[in-house]
């Protein structure tokens, strides 16, 4: 068997443990109701401050995606979703647009540059067969 099949295999495993902590994660509050402060906050804030946010982190959205926790959203799973993404048809940005439709993220994140380059690195892991050994 060679290391990186067991390796994935390892990972596989570990996905589909956390998957229920994953999928039951706290929802964003995206409403302003009068008891709530204004949080405004601009691009270079949220870039500043992001690896202090409570929400998921890009693996996990990813994982979520591909588990297909965002179809609904319109989202594909599986495969679908890498074959899609693979061809150009889905980005990481149709992902986080879909997690903040979804409740699972503020509607600032979209606005995290790196958020969704990590997303998109994720989202390219997943399609990452290539085994050069």
């Amino acid at each position: 068997m060679k290391l990186t099949t067991l390796l994935n295999s390892a990972l596989v495993i570990t996905f589909i443990a956390f998957i229920p902590g994953i999928a039951g994660a706290q929802t964003a509050n995206n409403n302003n109701s009068g008891r709530q402060i204004n949080t405004d906050i601009n691009s270079n804030t949220l870039r500043k401050n992001s690896t202090d946010a409570k929400y998921l982190q890009p693996f996990n959205l990813a994982f979520l995606a591909y588990q297909g926790y965002l179809k609904e959203q319109g989202i594909p799973s599986g495969g679908t979703l890498l074959f899609k993404y693979q061809t150009g048809n889905l980005t990481a940005k149709d992902v986080v647009q879909a997690a903040i439709r979804a409740n699972k993220l503020p509607a600032q994140v979209l606005n995290d540059q790196s958020y969704v380059n990590a997303v998109e690195l994720q989202m390219k892991s997943f399609g990452d067969t290539n085994d050069s050994q």
